[in-house]
C-alpha cells in the first residue's frame, strides 16, 4: 500500500518511513509540494489543522491516500503555548530572536519565556489525518510527556527535541537513537495508531 505524506520535513519523512516499512506500507512525499500553495492553518486544534491540510492536499492527487500531520509542543506553565503555533513561535513574537535556523529561534523564544522557577512539564502532541479526494477517512493522535530543560542537549532530532527531556531516561529527544525515539514519540504513537486503523479500512468504498 502506498501513502503520500503532505510534508517536506526530512525528519518527519524519515520517521514515517521507518514505521511504515514494518507494516509493508510505502511512504512517498507528496510530489512538487514546494510549488503547491499551502492551506491556511487557522484551526484552533492540532487535529483541525491536520484535517484541513489532508483534505486540501488529497485533491492534488485524485484517488490517492494522502496524510498530513500537525504537531507541536504544549508547555503547562505557558498555558499550553506554543501549541498549534509551535512551528511559528518565534515569528509570532513580532521581533527577531537571535540568529540561526527557525528551530533555533523557536527554542530561544521558548527559553526566554520559561520562568526560572516552577514546573517545567510539557507535552508533545501529534494529530494525523488521512484523506482521499478531499474526504477525511482516518484520524489518530499521539502524545508524550516530558520536561523542558534550561539549555538544549543533543545533536539529533529537530524542532524542540533538544529541549524536551524524558525524565525516566534522563535523555532528550535529540539524544535518543532514532528507533527508540520513534517508539516513544508522539508522532510514532499517532502513526502506529493510524496504520492500525488503515489495516481495517475498506478502501473500495
Amino acid at each position: 500500500m502506498l501513502l503520500y505524506a503532505a510534508t517536506s520535513n526530512p525528519g518527519k519523512l524519515r520517521e514515517f518511513t521507518l514505521s511504515a516499512a514494518q507494516q509493508n506500507v510505502q511512504i512517498h512525499a507528496l510530489p512538487n509540494l514546494a510549488s503547491i500553495p499551502e492551506p491556511v492553518e487557522n484551526a484552533p486544534t492540532f487535529m483541525g489543522n491536520a484535517e484541513l491540510k489532508a483534505r486540501a492536499y488529497s485533491l492534488i492527487l485524485p484517488g490517492e491516500l494522502v496524510f498530513a500531520d500537525d504537531s507541536g509542543l504544549s508547555v503547562d506553565i505557558l498555558d499550553g503555548r506554543p501549541g498549534v503555533r509551535s512551528a511559528r513561535f518565534a515569528d509570532d513574537g513580532g521581533y527577531e530572536i537571535g540568529h540561526g535556523s527557525k528551530d533555533d529561534r523557536n527554542n530561544s523564544r521558548l527559553l526566554m519565556l520559561m520562568p526560572d522557577n516552577g514546573p517545567r512539564t510539557a507535552h508533545f502532541i501529534c494529530a494525523l489525518a488521512l484523506a482521499r479526494d478531499g474526504q477525511v477517512l482516518l484520524r489518530a493522535t499521539g502524545t508524550v510527556d516530558g520536561e523542558i530543560l534550561h539549555a538544549p542537549r543533543g545533536a539529533d532530532g529537530f524542532g524542540y527535541d533538544p529541549l524536551f527531556l524524558i525524565p525516566a531516561l534522563n535523555l532528550t529527544f535529540a539524544e535518543l537513537p532514532p528507533e527508540q525515539k520513534w517508539q516513544l514519540s508522539h508522532r510514532g504513537r499517532a502513526f502506529r495508531a493510524l496504520l492500525t486503523q488503515l489495516s481495517t479500512l475498506n478502501l473500495s468504498s
